[in-house]
């Protein structure tokens, strides 16, 4: 069940909306990594939302250029249909969302981080992971309320042949390690599951041949 307040829904299919990245589209963001950011684009570098896709279209070019150059000979190019699922993901979760409060000694200061920046990095930690790509990342609670239970689920992919119970306790527990180091949400409990297992040429010659 999605919390209400929740800004995400399984069934949203506007995730490449330009109002989701500043005006700006996934597609736009990603010519501008091939292009290497130059020349500066200063609405989409002062631009959080866009910064937040920016890192996360990085690390799943990356982790894809990982996949066709360090294990051509195995590992099948992902599809693109598979690619194009986390990049939709990407610009629906870059989005600013709910102001999460952080407290200060200050009582006149007023301190917050976006639900995006915390969705990017649950992505960044999930990634972290060798052999997981994160594909969804949902908070769900009252982030606004200092101290209220939160709950992360992710959905990851897992490369075939590793353990996925312990891809996946690897991954909750950098997920779980990144968020008490960098903010102060209180969380109740972080759902992992795996959703696609990537099978390489290896992987399925062997199986064709099995009798």
């Amino acid at each position: 069940m999605t919390d209400p307040q929740s800004p995400y829904d399984p069934g949203v299919t506007d995730a490449l909306n330009p109002a989701n990245l500043d005006g700006h589209t996934i597609e736009e963001l990603s010519a501008y990594l091939d292009a290497e950011r130059t020349p500066t684009n200063f609405s989409i570098e002062s631009s959080p939302g866009c910064q937040i896709a920016l890192t996360a279209l990085g690390r799943l070019r990356e982790l894809t250029t990982h996949v066709l150059e360090v294990q051509a000979a195995a590992e099948p190019a992902p599809p693109d249909s598979w690619v194009r699922n986390i990049m939709d993901r990407i610009a629906l979760e870059a989005r600013a969302g709910r102001d999460i409060p952080i407290a200060h000694p200050a009582p006149t200061a007023h301190l917050t981080m976006t639900e995006g920046a915390v969705r990017g990095m649950v992505r960044a930690a999930g990634d972290s992971v060798s052999e997981v790509i994160v594909g969804r990342c949902q908070i769900d609670g009252d982030v606004t309320t200092p101290g209220a239970p939160i709950t992360i689920t992710v959905d990851i992919s897992v490369a075939w042949g590793r353990s996925i119970p312990e891809a996946s306790d690897r991954a909750r527990e950098a997920i779980h390690l990144q968020l008490a180091k960098h903010t102060e949400l209180n969380i109740d409990a972080i759902h992992i599951t795996v959703q696609d297992v990537r099978f390489s040429r290896a992987d399925q010659a062997a199986g064709d041949t099995q009798p």
